[in-house]
């Protein structure tokens, strides 16, 4: 409840600009941790933070996911580990 009354606060849709300046290592870790929430928004969410996302959210979040990982010129190295992983 408290997740959902800050989601739909007045200004919560305002675009921010953010400069961050991390480690490629940091990138592929935040890409994939973004990766894993969105995947488990099916499974059982103890807070219930996924119940009061929207999908245009996740897809906005998976966009920025893929965006900072081309803008460190690691797309193509996370696609190949995903492979690997899925491989494995």
């Amino acid at each position: 409840m408290v997740y959902e009354t800050l989601l739909t606060s007045p200004g919560m849709n305002e675009e921010v600009k953010i400069n961050l300046r991390i480690p490629r290592k940091s990138v592929l870790l935040l890409s994939k941790l973004i990766e894993a929430g969105l995947t488990s928004k099916g499974g059982n969410d103890s807070d219930g933070l996924f119940a009061v996302v929207d999908s245009n959210t996740f897809e906005e979040i998976k966009a920025i996911a893929m965006d900072i990982l081309g803008k460190a010129g690691l797309t193509d190295t996370y696609n190949k580990l995903v492979a690997l992983q899925t491989k494995g």
